[in-house]
């Protein structure tokens, strides 16, 4: 599913008025329409008193919209309109006027305590106040509104978002509304989708408002929700025949343990074979990984680092490999660090570089735009800051320009780490992932190995980050409702992998719609 800015939304609403021959009124009215019906399905309606709060723009007439389909349902409605009603345009105003004419209850530029006293006797709460276009923060009387609303403790169905909430970056505006269901129209904007926004939106559905599949799909937005590929099945008779495998490199011998957690991923996914590059001096600790990884020691510096005299055997291992991946450690000896820059300009493969500040590679990015097969980089903001030269706040206040541009510069495709974990391609597109609320901290051990491991079950390699990305937040859910916390040690996420990829393997869609149905179309 396409995610749209705020304008790229209004874009589609003149687009489906001037090209499909769409009017606004209807346009109005299927969105009010889905508001209702989220509300009569999640909370019900007759006999229920409800205050519906309006702004002046479209999105307070998709809250009158709603009033109306409210009150031909039995249901009791106490309307506020803050501003001047004789503003309303056409669309709007129409439905103003069929709510006059029906006896509703409408009270325009309202005293602030005549609304706390509406919203102390009803039953549930309609945000249409500002919806997704704001330009400044929250003030004067819409400020104490808000805050009335969320000491109020009803429920709260927010129309297209939280009013508050930056439409376009997520941020709260000074204050924000924080809903129980939020109904969003066309396609669903940054901000419902991007924290702390996502976090105020509540259960978020999304309707099409009678868009074409042409307007749903248009070409020139770049952002959209990750949706798993269907893995391939699982191979009869093993993989050892079929596949080239993953080449993992060790870069120090005294943070062995990085690595080996990669390891044991990949093969918790099913992936093989894994071929485990290291210091010789760290071989002791092989053994308790198991006969699956197959053992390739190399020579050490004095400090037990990679020497670079590995340099052509690493090169032909990774040259017989469909997937290498390092940088787990982090590198002090610059003879290992110039090993591992140079393993990343020559490799033919994929490369997966899981912190690049750790493998030296940071201040090198050259070696990275100049590769001709796919690099995947997993990052979290304060690397991304290093590499671009942008404020770490600027990346998380916007965090899709930052990863979009950098991605596009280096050539590279880049997983910003965090929730929602953020997936940039060298194309300009990026992909909110729905998946690990609940592994928000992310191991990057175990996600670079799960991605490693799509790669060689069969899948190109953006599609592997996708599905990677995926499967790993997933297991992290799945470990944090068996055990009933918040918090998600790696080996937990990893004692899961199985079970998610198995899940995914036999329904990618069911998956989706069922266990990540914050995104739900109606």
């Amino acid at each position: 599913m396409k995610v749209s800015t705020v304008e790229e939304m209004r874009q589609l609403d003149r687009r489906a008025i001037e090209e499909f021959g769409i009017p606004a009124s209807i346009l109005m009215e299927n969105a009010g329409e889905a508001v209702y019906y989220a509300i009569q399905n999640e909370f019900g309606v007759r006999n229920k008193r409800f205050v519906v709060l309006c702004g002046l723009g479209h999105n307070g007439g998709d809250g009158l919209v709603a009033a109306r389909k409210i009150l031909s349902s039995h249901g009791k409605v106490q309307i506020f309109i803050f501003g001047d009603k004789n503003k309303y345009d056409d669309a709007p105003a129409m439905n103003y006027e069929m709510l006059s004419r029906g006896g509703a209850e409408i009270a325009a530029q309202p005293p602030t305590d005549s609304v706390a006293r509406a919203l102390e006797q009803c039953d549930a709460v309609v945000d249409a106040l500002l919806g997704t276009g704001i330009m400044r923060d929250v003030k004067g009387q819409y400020e104490e509104i808000i805050e009335l609303i969320n000491r109020s403790g009803k429920t709260v169905f927010s129309v297209d978002i939280p009013s508050g909430v930056d439409g376009n970056t997520g941020q709260v505006r000074g204050c924000a509304v924080r809903a129980d269901y939020t109904v969003t129209f066309g396609l669903p904007k940054r901000g419902n989708l991007l924290y702390p926004g996502a976090d105020l939106a509540g259960r978020l559905f999304v309707t099409h408002i009678s868009f074409p599949p042409s307007l749903q799909e248009a070409g020139n937005i770049a952002v959209q929700v990750n949706e798993p590929a269907l893995l391939p099945k699982s191979k009869i008779g093993g993989y050892a025949d079929s596949s080239g495998g993953v080449l993992l490199i060790a870069g120090t011998a005294d943070s062995f343990g990085s690595s080996a957690l990669a390891a044991l991923s990949l093969l918790k996914c099913g992936a093989g074979p894994v071929r485990l590059a290291f210091p010789r001096s760290a071989t002791p600790f092989l053994p308790p990984l198991g006969g699956e990884i197959v053992p390739a020691p190399q020579r050490e510096t004095e400090s037990g680092g990679l020497a670079m005299s590995n340099a052509e055997q690493l090169l032909k291992l990774g040259g017989e490999a469909d997937f290498v991946l390092f940088g787990f450690e982090s590198v002090r000896e610059e003879e290992t660090r110039e090993l591992l820059r140079r393993i990343a300009a020559e490799i033919k493969n994929p490369l997966l570089v899981q912190s690049m500040g750790a493998a030296g590679v940071a201040k090198n990015v050259e070696v990275l735009k100049k590769r001709s097969a796919a690099s995947i980089l997993i990052l979290n903001a304060g690397e991304m800051s290093e590499i671009c030269g942008t404020a770490i706040s600027e990346i998380t206040a916007e965090p899709i320009p930052a990863i979009q541009k950098t991605a596009v510069d280096l050539n590279a495709i880049m997983v910003l780490k965090g929730f929602p974990s953020l997936i940039g391609f060298p194309d300009g597109k990026v992909i909110i992932n729905t998946s690990g609320k609940s592994a928000a901290a992310v191991s990057r051990e175990v996600l670079s190995g799960t991605i490693a491991a799509m790669t060689s079950l069969g899948l190109p390699a953006g599609e592997a980050v996708k599905t990677g990305v995926f499967i790993h937040g997933f297991a992290g859910d799945l470990a944090a409702r068996d055990k009933e916390q918040d918090g998600t040690p790696p080996h937990d996420i990893l004692e899961r992998l199985s079970s998610a990829v198995n899940i995914l393997r036999r329904d990618a869609n069911e998956t989706v719609r069922d266990l990540y149905g914050s995104v739900k179309i109606i």
